[in-house]
């Protein structure tokens, strides 16, 4: 019996890893008008192509690969389970722009998604956590964050950008 990790089966881990066929929804967008103060949250924002969220006051180069910061949904309510509280976290507390549900962030790695009619980016990295969680979290905030610290992108295309837009997962040849 072969395994679907060795041998010959590269190709079906390869087609395992493209296969995407689910959609996202963009769930709260966050920016940060000042460094170090509270996030706001806001309904809709201008993304900037090769840039940052509009007010947001990230100072990004172009061709910058953290132009915009992207957290998973789902993972609200565990972040809050290694912190030993009921409720889902708080967005803003996280410090994040954007969070999406209905699709697994980690495996956009490296791809491009579209957000809404307009907005295109690119996946670069995951973005670990900081410092900031222990202070924001308190005791044991950071270990709560890791591997739930979310995703860095480049801004490929600019456009509005909703709560409620939907996520969708670009092919290559889009």
């Amino acid at each position: 019996m072969a395994f679907p990790f060795f041998g010959d089966d590269k190709s079906k881990i390869a087609q395992m890893l493209a296969t995407l066929p689910q959609q996202g929804r963009v769930e709260w967008i966050g920016i940060r008008p000042v460094r170090r103060e509270p996030l706001v949250a806001l309904a809709e924002v201008e993304v900037l192509t090769d840039a940052c969220l509009r007010g947001d006051h990230a100072r990004v180069k172009a061709g910058g690969k953290r132009q915009v910061t992207l957290l998973q949904h789902e993972h609200l309510t565990a972040v809050a389970g290694f912190l030993g509280q009921a409720a889902p976290i708080s967005p803003d507390r996280l410090r994040r722009n954007l969070v999406v549900s209905g699709v697994n962030l980690l495996a956009l790695k490296n791809r491009h998604i579209r957000l809404g009619e307009e907005v295109v980016l690119e996946i670069t990295g995951e973005c670990h956590p900081c410092s900031r969680m222990e202070e924001e979290l308190g005791a044991g905030g950071y270990n709560a964050m890791r591997g739930h610290g979310g995703l860095t992108a480049r801004i490929v295309q600019g456009g509005l950008l909703r709560v409620g837009d939907v996520v969708r997962i670009l092919e290559k040849a889009d």
